[in-house]
């Protein structure tokens, strides 16, 4: 019988989102690709140092051991290097122990192609235009813009969306691009019980919550959080769209506006996936955040 990952949830991730590869990166920029396939190699044995994702990786990867039977975690590392300077890369994985033993290393080709036939559910990357791709082919993806994910010193992990155009489409979105905040309320109002459209991230939300429901409610390992700039009354699509899809999430803040950094610190999120690059670099200092570039707001 072939080997399957159909009942894994799958997450693609970069080399350079999972270590830090910025004095490699350097290398490469100032003195091309043999000072850079030299460097990698002369350096092989030596472990580079964990990347903004690298807490997020091995927290997912932790729940394996909560999981029984053939549900869990399945992390897929994709790179731009060679296998021979991608040599670093897997030995800086066995060194922290990490359980990863698949990935793509494609010599200087983009790797998102490979995302599809891995059945990725999520693809985190510092390539905005992998990541861009990625989306276009219906995979949740985002950009990892924070300096570093911080570690909350416990196993639990906590995922904050943004709603429109990552949870929901953008369908609202541009009702208020265009119209302005009166015409958004007066909309959302009369449209209270249709369900919103599906954004890029509603496929691995719904991931998540069928890894949750196979796990103890107690301590729970997985927690969702929706953090949206919407109020009431705008407040009531979005609450009962994720009871049409049938989607628990834990916590829900409607914050009409405010800045949503203070709460994203309040709720301990370990990585905040968002549409609004202003959303994005406000958050990035303090927690791992990935800006999604979908929807109205990353119109080129």
């Amino acid at each position: 019988m072939s080997v399957t990952l159909d009942k894994k949830l799958v997450i693609a991730i970069s080399s350079r989102a999972l270590f830090d590869l910025s004095e490699s990166h350097r290398v490469y920029e100032e003195e091309g690709l043999a000072a850079y396939s030299a460097y990698q190699i002369e350096h092989e044995e030596q472990p580079l140092e964990p990347g903004e994702a690298f807490p997020l990786v091995e927290k997912m990867l932790r729940i394996n051991a909560r999981l029984g039977g053939d549900k869990g975690v399945e992390v897929v590392l994709l790179s731009r290097n060679s296998a021979d300077t991608g040599l670093r890369v897997f030995n800086s994985v066995q060194h922290y122990g990490l359980a990863i033993s698949r990935a793509a290393f494609c010599g200087g080709e983009s790797p998102w192609r490979y995302i599809s036939a891995f059945g990725c559910q999520l693809f985190l990357s510092s390539e905005a235009e992998d990541v861009r791709n990625a989306l276009e082919c219906g995979i949740a993806a985002a950009t990892l813009v924070s300096n570093k994910g911080a570690n909350r010193g416990t196993d639990q992990l906590r995922f904050a969306f943004d709603g429109d155009a990552v949870l929901f489409s953008d369908e609202a979105e541009r009702v208020y691009k265009a119209q302005g905040l009166d015409a958004f309320t007066a909309s959302e109002q009369a449209s209270a019980r249709t369900p919103l459209s599906g954004g890029p991230f509603k496929l691995f939300l719904s991931a998540l919550h069928d890894i949750q429901q196979a796990l103890p409610a107690e301590d729970p390992p997985i927690r969702t959080a929706l953090v949206t700039a919407r109020s009431a009354p705008a407040h009531e699509r979005v609450i009962r769209t994720l009871r049409a899809w049938n989607i628990r999430i834990d916590e829900s803040i409607f914050l009409g506006g405010l800045d949503k950094t203070e709460f994203l610190r309040a709720y301990e999120a370990d990585v905040f996936f968002d549409d609004q690059p202003a959303h994005c670099a406000s958050a990035s200092p303090h927690i791992a955040t990935g800006h999604v570039p979908h929807g109205v707001a990353n119109e080129r």
